[in-house]
């Protein structure tokens, strides 16, 4: 094929396109619609040779280096959260009942006046002063004090659940966020690669090398990506204002992320999952939540056999006694004693000994152990589940990594230089990019799902916030 002098300019502007096309290195950012096509776009930083757009600044989502990461919302989280403080307060609650629990009955004081003045014996008088002190047998108060600790060990372990969950939830929006922030750099960047397509199309259809149909063909893909930007920038922002409310970050202040999809902050996960149930089962707090309560089932039973135990109270009482004779035949005599009496009471269990509450004790048993099982085998699932995502998801991030992603920009890349000397139809341009929007968009869904992966899976382990 001959070209005229005139397509030089059209060859120097092609290998512009085309080195704005394929960066260097593999690392990519985009999520993608079906429609749409797509450039490889370096995650961190815009392409320097990207033409400007006054619409959109990705300067307000992200910063590498003084962005908000996972681990410091999720630590702003915690400290902020009203329901996770609310539920903090069940720990307040239980040291109050573990102090109530160790307290001793209190005991009591009798004063007691006789008189004969309304009943025409005005000589008879008596006043009398009494104490009674209640005694515990059969080991109440070590029982209430054990259930007690049980119980506030549990509220601990629900705190320490709570702020597990909240964790998780954080990452997971954080995930969120990251996967919109990606679609949002990589439409942006396709948009700007396809503009300056579009300028080159207007050179060669001034110089009669190409059809205005072309041309119109590149503006319709054009302002579609905007529609598709401004969706992808409203999922955003829905994904921040998700993230401020559970981090109660107010909406007015400004948050930037730092972290990238390709590299998640997360410990390294066990070598099997084996290892990595076993971790769950002795670090889970909700696990050890259900243990607890199991335990205070046992310790209630404990205790309301030892209220059944008869109750005993030990008093004592002084009186003073004086009585006026005045029909004697020596005259009238009077008569003042003193006495000091000592004695016990004994509740007499004949009909309540506590059998209702011993009963529901047992059956409380034999709830939480039942509880306790079911919690072991979500922990078991959760942890087996989490883990082959991770391994699935890291497997299929390596293909296309290694395949995938080299070879489709390669494909791009070569198809179109070759439509830039007008080897190709823009139609054949715009069928082999979405074609490639397909493999980025599932790369990126894979990195998606690799970050999710390894928060559940640190989640599920029990590893703490």
């Amino acid at each position: 094929m001959l070209f005229s002098m005139n397509c030089a300019p059209v060859r120097a502007m092609a290998l512009v396109v085309i080195v704005t096309v394929a960066p260097s290195h593999v690392a990519f950012a985009q999520s993608f619609d079906l429609q749409n096509g797509v450039v490889a776009k370096p995650i961190s930083h815009p392409s320097p040779n990207a033409a400007p757009d006054s619409n959109i600044n990705l300067f307000r989502y992200v910063d590498p280096v003084q962005g908000a990461s996972s681990n410091d919302l999720v630590r702003r989280a915690l400290n902020s959260n009203t329901e996770l403080a609310a539920t903090r307060l069940d720990i307040e609650r239980g040291r109050a009942r573990l102090r109530q629990a160790g307290l001793r009955p209190n005991p009591t004081v009798d004063f007691e006046q006789t008189t004969g003045r309304f009943t025409n014996s005005p000589g008879e008088r008596e006043t009398s002063i009494g104490f009674a002190l209640p005694l515990e047998f059969g080991g109440k108060r070590q029982r209430r004090i054990d259930l007690a600790r049980l119980e506030l060990q549990a509220a601990e372990a629900e705190v320490a659940d709570r702020e597990r969950r909240l964790a998780n939830e954080v990452r997971a929006a954080y995930a969120e966020s990251l996967a919109a922030l990606r679609e949002l750099q990589i439409t942006e960047e396709l948009s700007n690669v396809d503009v300056q397509t579009v300028r080159i199309v207007e050179v060669r259809v001034t110089e009669g090398d190409a059809a205005p149909l072309e041309q119109n063909l590149l503006r319709v893909e054009i302002d579609r990506l905007r529609a598709r930007r401004a969706l992808v920038e409203g999922r955003l922002q829905a994904a921040l204002l998700k993230l401020k409310s559970i981090t109660g970050i107010p909406a007015s202040e400004a948050l930037q992320l730092r972290e990238e999809l390709t590299a998640p902050v997360f410990a390294q996960p066990p070598d099997s999952i084996e290892a990595a149930v076993d971790i769950a089962l002795r670090a889970r707090p909700d696990l050890k939540l259900a243990r607890l309560n199991e335990d205070a089932a046992r310790a209630g039973l404990r205790l309301a056999r030892a209220q059944a135990t008869p109750d005993v109270t030990a008093f004592s009482k002084y009186t003073t006694n004086r009585s006026i004779f005045d029909n004697t035949p020596i005259g009238v005599l009077s008569d003042k004693d003193r006495l000091l009496s000592f004695g016990v009471s004994i509740s007499i269990p004949v009909f309540n000994r506590n059998q209702g509450a011993k009963a529901e004790a047992t059956l409380a048993i034999s709830q939480a152990e039942r509880r306790r099982e079911f919690t072991e085998q979500l922990v078991r699932a959760e942890v087996q589940s989490a883990y082959q995502r991770y391994e699935a998801s890291r497997s299929a991030i390596a293909t296309y990594e290694q395949g995938v992603i080299e070879r489709s920009r390669q494909n791009i890349r070569t198809i179109r230089g070759a439509y830039e000397v007008g080897a190709f139809r823009v139609t054949e341009l715009l069928s082999e990019q979405r074609r490639f929007v397909d493999f980025q968009r599932e790369f990126t869904e894979a990195l998606t799902e690799y970050y999710r992966a390894l928060a559940d899976l640190q989640s599920a382990l029990g590893t703490k916030p």
